[in-house]
This record gives C-alpha cells, structure tokens and sequence, in this order.
C-alpha cells in the first residue's frame, strides 16, 4: 500500500512539472505580431496578433506563414492547456478550439 500511495504522488508531482513546463513554454513574452500570413480554414489572416477561434464541429486546417509559433488552445479563448505547437511553415488540422500567436 505505501508503494501505491507513492507512486500516486511521484505521478502527481511529474504531472504538475509537466503542466509548468507547458504553460512556461506558451506564455507569451513580448507583445508583438507575427510577421506574415496565418490561414485558418483557407481565410488569410495577416500579420496575426492574439486568439483566434478554431472550428467548433470538425478541426480547423491551419497553414502557418509566419515567423511565429501558433499555439493550439483546449479552450474557445485560448485557455484550458496548450494541446499542440504549429511551426513557421507548417501546416497541420488544429485539434483544438482556439489558436494563439503573436
């Protein structure tokens, strides 16, 4: 029993770390904009700046021309966790319901 209750905390403890380290990595540092072209469902976005939603029934496909990282959000205003990292000149189907970048 006292093994089980240890591993229940060592896993509770690696979660927390790995949560941080996530939320560390997608907090934004500086306040400025991307510099290029988001496209969310085919729509340009230009030089993005903040949160954008994502489709609500089905995932969004998002091309990323930009020179920043767009963060996929669990949320509908970029909240919840960070579920998935779109590169500089990527394109992925966003599985999630809103998009940061800035």
């Amino acid at each position: 029993m006292r093994t089980k209750a240890i591993t229940r905390r060592t896993a509770r403890l690696l979660g927390a770390c790995a949560a941080a380290a996530a939320l560390a990595l997608a907090t934004p540092s500086t306040a400025h904009a991307a510099q290029g072209i988001l496209f969310i469902d085919g729509a340009p976005n230009g030089n993005p700046s903040g949160c954008f939603p994502l489709g609500d029934f089905a995932p969004s496909e998002v091309v990323n021309f930009t020179d920043g990282v767009a963060w996929v959000w669990s949320g509908p205003a970029c909240d919840g966790r960070v579920v998935q990292a779109i590169l500089p000149g990527q394109l992925a189907i966003g599985h999630g319901r809103s998009l940061f970048i800035e």
